[in-house]
């Protein structure tokens, strides 16, 4: 048996059409490193240039997420404002290139700082009973900037951010939910299984037409509801076009389930 590096590692498998995607540092809460970030950059391109793949999952190995950054590794980084990780890949915060295709995030236990943002740049959040979340930046001398101070108001609204981002307290999963950052809690050790059935339930739907609908609802969000409404009737004509389309219809009048092939 190898010998674990000493910075950790990223897990990916493939289920069908699912990736899963593991921080696998446990003997160090899955603090996170410059090269787990590298692998992580390298298996999100992967989720998202592979066309067999429809779902991702983000997930911890171990009894914790993640801490957050190992910070004795990234102060350089930080000092000379840099990211270390590549951004002309696709960028696990979701600030430069973002990933295209759905992306659930389960967690347990610590989830702090750089596991929140990772996981606000995803899609859906599956916690644990017991994980705890804390963006503690401000405790440590910096500010997240991972995406935190805008996906934080983004989902929790103006107070429940200013809340928990400025007094850098650590809070449950059902707080967590009650500000809309969680979205399911399932009892400790059951958070990868219930995130597979989700992405399984996702992945059974009209590939191109998942994509559409999440590239519609980023479209407002980032420019608005006129820009939104604007692109529809392209969209919808584009997707009609497509076999899927044809299955769909096809499907709804033989009163039986889809098989969507993604074109």
């Amino acid at each position: 048996m190898s010998e674990r590096h000493p910075h950790g590692s990223i897990t990916t498998e493939q289920r069908g059409h699912i990736w899963l995607m593991g921080l696998d540092r446990p003997e160090k809460y899955n603090g996170l490193t410059p090269k787990m970030f590298q692998e992580l950059t390298a298996a999100y391109q992967e989720l998202e240039t592979n066309e067999d793949l429809r779902v991702g999952i983000l997930f911890g190995h171990g009894d914790h997420f993640t801490a957050g950054l190992d910070l004795p590794l990234f102060s350089e980084y930080m000092q000379r404002g840099e990211r270390a990780f590549k951004q002309d890949k696709v960028d696990v915060y979701g600030q430069q290139a973002k990933i295209t295709k759905p992306l659930i995030t389960a967690v347990q236990g610590y989830t702090y700082t750089a596991g929140i943002e990772m996981a606000l740049a995803g899609d859906i959040i599956i916690a644990a009973e017991d994980a705890k979340f804390s963006q503690l930046e401000p405790k440590r001398g910096i500010m997240a900037t991972g995406g935190a101070t805008f996906r934080f108001v983004e989902r929790g609204g103006w107070g429940n951010a200013m809340y928990h981002l400025l007094t850098c307290d650590q809070f449950d999963a059902q707080e967590a939910q009650r500000i809309g950052i969680v979205q399911e809690i399932v009892e400790t050790g059951k958070q990868v299984d219930r995130a597979i059935e989700l992405a399984e339930q996702i992945a059974q739907q009209a590939p191109l037409a998942v994509y559409a609908t999440k590239a519609s609802a980023r479209t407002y969000i980032e420019q608005g509801e006129a820009a939104c409404i604007a692109e529809f009737a392209s969209i919808q004509s584009r997707l009609a076009k497509t076999d899927d389309a044809a299955e769909g219809v096809e499907s709804f009048k033989e009163r039986r389930e889809p098989s969507f092939q993604g074109h």
